[in-house]
């Protein structure tokens, strides 16, 4: 988990996803979206696709015009894109986007769900198992004087 706050726990770059999931292609779309200035967007957008998750393809020579589209990686980050959203309008207030089912055309508030039973899931619905390499690590950190 801590590698992936480390790539995605920048609110620059949820933003630019948020947008990108709702279409944004182009920089200036970018940037007059999210309110970023030009530097932190460019440098926000280079490092996206440097770690795979968008593709910055050109859509003109003349001049030089670029659009990021997401990857398969970028697209496998919805389900942290509706959580966000989903805490933010149970917690903070709000609907500023609702979502349709393209398959039956139903209005929908995604949730996680068991893929075996297909019952919803909550944290007290699941057990956490810590792997060995993991495990190791926490130890070694608390061999270091840090707590558990």
């Amino acid at each position: 988990m801590s590698r992936a706050i480390e790539r995605l726990g920048d609110p620059w770059v949820l933003m630019i996803l948020r947008e990108a999931f709702l279409g944004v292609r182009r920089f200036d779309d970018f940037q007059l979206q999210t309110g970023a200035s030009p530097h932190l967007l460019s440098q926000r957008l280079k490092r996206l696709c440097a770690d795979g998750i968008l593709q910055r393809r050109a859509y003109s020579t003349h001049p030089p015009r670029y659009e990021y589209l997401l990857t398969q990686q970028g697209r496998d980050l919805w389900p942290l894109i509706m959580a966000l959203r989903t805490w933010g309008q149970t917690w903070l207030g709000g609907s500023s986007v609702t979502l349709t089912h393209r398959g039956c055309g139903r209005r929908i508030d995604p949730v996680m769900a068991c893929p075996e039973c297909g019952e919803a899931l909550t944290a007290r619905d699941v057990v956490a198992e810590i792997s060995d390499d993991f495990r190791q690590e926490r130890k070694r950190r608390k061999g270091k004087g840090g707590t558990e």
